[in-house]
């Protein structure tokens, strides 16, 4: 039988604010970070000679950058790694809105016969629109729960759980309101046909767990029992593309039960433009992996959490401008780690599905050892560091296809508002947009420390370290 968790701990995933127009429709955002050091972590190397200096500290002896983890996930070596076989050979790139696949090889998978077939990956958000015409195939069905009859068929305490369950409302409605949970799936695995968009593992199956509600927001409990479920469930890989501001030791227990039984879990990294993730991708020291966002260039998002001092198997994935399904039978592009995760966890099925022995330990070393180290830094030198520097701006787009009027949500204008891993790009001390807006009352103390463009870069990773280490950098 299934035993639920208890915990007080919450947990909040806040995405973009979006307004009814007509299709199609476009929205943009200011997104502001009052500290350029959490945005920004490479230097220009015209800055005095200093910047050089710098920039070559910010990778450890092993490859490991503060910034980019160990850089662009790359299917055609990870799959070909788990297989026992030589990087695949490139292939033909397909372009349009498949450049996200492209950019992460994963043609190169499916051109030896590697489509995630035989995977299970188990998607813990705001529930998966499971009757959409290109993830309809690719759901999971309990194979031992009769649909309907009203018993609990399989005995796990849980009635009709025919396609999961739903961990907000206790009932087996994994039904999707707020879009989030099925634009992740579609970029896992939506079908390959001819329309939509073609998910990263086309051939897994989508295991639907609805553990965030229709405004996004959740509990850590939510989530812990949601990550037992579908371990016991038979989920292969798993993936959050959620996040909050603090520690919760029942979800980092759920992690590693994960990790115990093979499951592998990918965790978006947050989208404060943080020098570390947030939780639970933080976690990802011991167990499963944490994703920042880069865009078609593979340049590093500002929005993006980075992967900090302290190694964690951290990759990056494309994470600006994400094209995929949502609610509807409808198609929108959304940004943030949100939209990285699932290429990540679509390339972990890919590697599963050429070597089904693999072990979470094993899928973290090849993922981190076939990562591609050349993800790109925003160009920005010392000077940017300066004290009282201004704020820097980034701008990013929503586009929603065939959506005359898809929902309307207010503004939202808090300070320090807790910004993690939903569509959203902001970061700001002040009035914010953000993707989808959802959990307002859950807010986020950032220390606003300052440098002088006149440090030596000596004392650069110095003050950086002390930044991580400082307590109030995040918290509740």
């Amino acid at each position: 039988m299934f035993t639920r968790l208890s915990s007080n701990s919450s947990l909040f995933n806040q995405g973009q604010n979006i307004t009814s127009l007509s299709s199609v429709n476009t929205f943009d955002y200011n997104n502001n970070y009052n500290v350029n050091l959490n945005g920004h972590s490479s230097f220009n190397s015209a800055m005095n000679g200093l910047e050089s200096n710098a920039q070559e500290q910010l990778f450890n002896d092993n490859g490991y950058s503060f910034t980019s983890g160990y850089g662009l996930i790359n299917a055609a070596a990870a799959v070909a790694k788990a297989a026992g076989q030589t990087t695949f050979a490139d292939v033909p790139n397909l372009g349009g809105n498949n450049w996200g696949a492209d950019l992460v090889k994963a043609p190169e998978a499916w051109a030896k016969g590697y489509t995630g077939k035989g995977v299970v990956v188990a998607v813990l958000d705001t529930g998966v629109d499971f009757n959409h015409d290109d993830l309809k195939d690719n759901i999971w069905t309990n194979p031992k729960e009769i649909a309907g009859n009203g018993k609990d068929d399989d005995g796990d305490g849980l009635v009709d759980d025919v396609h999961g369950w739903n961990f907000v409302d206790n009932n087996n409605d994994v039904s999707d309101k707020f879009g989030h949970g099925t634009h992740v799936s579609g970029t896992i695995a939506g079908e390959k046909n001819d329309f939509g968009v073609t998910g990263i593992a086309y051939d897994a199956k989508i295991m639907p767990v609805k553990v965030l509600g229709d405004d996004g927001s959740g509990s850590y409990t939510s989530i812990s029992n949601g990550i037992h479920y579908a371990v016991d469930h038979g989920a292969n890989v798993i993936n959050l593309s959620l996040g909050g501001g603090s520690s919760d030791s029942t979800l980092e227990k759920a992690i590693e039960y994960a990790s115990t039984k093979g499951v592998i879990v990918v965790m978006a990294a947050g989208n404060d433009g943080g020098l570390q993730p947030g939780y639970p991708a933080r976690y990802a020291d011991k167990s499963g992996i944490a994703v920042g966002a880069v865009d078609k260039n593979n340049q590093m998002a500002d929005f993006s959490n980075k992967a900090g001092v302290n190694p964690l198997t951290y990759v990056t994935a494309p994470g600006v401008n994400v094209y995929s399904t949502i609610p509807g039978n409808k198609y929108a592009s959304y940004s943030g780690t949100s939209m990285a995760a699932p290429h990540v966890a679509g390339v972990v099925a890919l590697m599963l599905s050429a070597n089904h022995n693999l072990t979470d330990a094993q899928v973290r070393q090849i993922v981190a050892e076939t990562a591609v180290h050349d993800t790109q830094m925003p160009n920005f030198g010392l000077s940017n560091f300066a004290t009282n520097s201004s704020a820097t701006t980034s701008n990013f787009s929503v586009t929603n296809y065939q959506d005359d009027s898809y929902g309307s949500q207010d503004q939202f204008d808090d300070s320090n508002t807790l910004q993690f891993s939903g569509f959203s790009v902001s970061s700001t001390l002040g009035s914010q947009f953000s993707s989808y807006q959802a959990g307002l009352n859950n807010y986020v103390n950032y220390s606003t420390s300052h440098y002088d463009s006149t440090i030596d870069s000596e004392n650069i990773l110095k003050k950086r370290q002390e930044m991580l280490e400082d307590s109030a950098i995040a918290r509740l």
